[in-house]
């Protein structure tokens, strides 16, 4: 008989995993308390969740959402990363985090509402994030501002050099 603190936990899973943009399942194993204190607090920063999951309340709400998660992947000791803002940020501070320290292991992902592989999760955490590409996009739309400038400019500049230059014989 499921206890009333089940049925909740269930319940609130299953509108998690039909509100989030994205969804990583890691195992992390070997972490200590100060780390996954810590990879919660980068997470949480980047626009997501991070919270340690039983498998079999998982396995539940996945079937009442109606999303697949494979058995297989709903063994060991479960932390899923729910992107609720972003669906890239969480996932990078996830992988920058197991980068540094080898740890925590992603194992699964749902991404736009599809199941992906381990391939397809270390491409997207690779990407550059949105805050990025706005950089890039700045970067470049000002380089040929600032080079047209330079480029006007040059026969200015060049007269004044001259006219020091020639000023200063006298």
């Amino acid at each position: 008989m499921p206890t009333q603190r089940k049925i909740f936990t269930v319940q609130n899973l299953t509108q998690k995993l039909k509100d989030t943009k994205a969804l990583f399942l890691a195992d992390y194993r070997g972490l200590s308390v100060s780390q996954m204190a810590d990879l919660r607090a980068q997470v949480k920063k980047a626009g997501g969740e991070l919270e340690v999951v039983k498998n079999r309340l998982l396995g539940r709400a996945a079937k009442e959402a109606k999303v697949t998660i494979a058995d297989e992947v709903l063994t060991g000791p479960t932390a899923a990363l729910w992107a609720w803002e972003d669906e890239l940020e969480p996932l990078k501070a996830l992988n920058d985090f197991a980068q540094k320290t080898g740890l925590p292991k992603i194992k699964f992902g749902i991404f736009e509402g599809k199941a992906i592989t381990l391939e397809r999760i270390k491409e997207l955490a690779c990407l550059p994030t949105i805050k990025e590409l706005k950089a890039r996009l700045v970067r470049t739309l000002q380089s040929p501002a600032s080079g047209l400038t330079n480029a006007l400019s040059w026969n200015v500049r060049k007269l004044v050099y001259v006219l020091k230059t020639k000023g200063g014989e006298s």
